[in-house]
């Protein structure tokens, strides 16, 4: 059976699995907002829904990284505001998650994304230090980067956005998504193997073949996170999170 499933897939789909980790590995290593490549590239690799639990653990290998090198920069009490919000979003994206229509997901999700994107350009070119302390901020973009993140692993956007409006300088951004996503892609590993089966002894096997590309991407995001200055850095999360919303729009 194993044998079987692996002999199925083409040159062309290990090739874009490949393509995929090595876009996880720099994500987690601080490139923000390039996360939905990776979600594009593996569903197109291995189809969408069985694509979703594939990537769960590469995903939780380069958390395990990222973790470790960015650790000093977390910044607990953001974790503490947002993190119950997910928690609940992946409840309910368990369940509409079976039978969502994906059309009418990826639109309302993109429109979404985009005008958040438009808030945060907007809130910069004002230059307002003023940043969403309301429960009702936190709650609903916690819960969309929930439902998303069970459904699609689209999370990234919406906590780009959150963090953004936190103004977290670079490094605290990264280390406390860090540990955000690493709890995250924990809690909902149990989910994937015994409610939607999309993780499985021979979805882990592959796994391990791409394990490569998330160390090799693990490696270059490092260096470019280093190179990167601040200001630019807030400029091309908030380009990369609205063009990943149009990729969402035409994959």
């Amino acid at each position: 059976m194993l044998l079987s499933i692996q002999s199925d897939i083409s040159a062309f789909a290990w090739a874009m699995g490949l393509a995929a980790a090595f876009v996880v590995g720099m994500s987690k290593a601080g490139i923000k907002g390039i996360a939905v490549i990776n979600v594009t590239l593996m569903a197109l690799a291995f189809g969408a829904k069985e694509s979703t639990g594939l990537v769960v653990p590469l995903l939780i290998l380069a958390d395990v990284f990222a973790v470790s090198y960015y650790n000093r920069h977390t910044q607990w009490k953001y974790i503490a505001r947002f993190l119950p919000w997910i928690l609940a979003g992946i409840l309910i994206g368990v369940f509409i998650g079976m039978d969502l229509d994906e059309d009418t997901f990826k639109i309302g999700m993109a429109v979404i994304i985009l005008g958040s994107v438009a808030m945060m350009y907007w809130w910069d070119r004002k230059k307002s230090k003023k940043v969403p302390t309301h429960w009702s901020f936190a709650g609903f973009i916690g819960i969309l980067a929930g439902i998303t993140t069970m459904i699609g692993n689209l999370a990234g956007a919406f906590s780009n956005i959150f963090f953004l409006a936190m103004r977290l300088p670079k490094n605290e951004f990264i280390g406390t998504a860090a540990w955000l996503f690493l709890i995250i892609n924990v809690f909902k590993l149990p989910f994937h193997i015994w409610s939607w089966g999309t993780i499985t002894p021979e979805t882990l096997l592959i796994n391990l073949k791409l394990a490569p590309g998330i160390l090799v991407g693990l490696y270059v995001g490092v260096r470019l996170v280093k190179i990167i200055k601040e200001g630019f850095y807030r400029k091309m999360i908030l380009i990369l999170t609205a063009l990943g919303a149009i990729l969402i729009l035409v994959r």
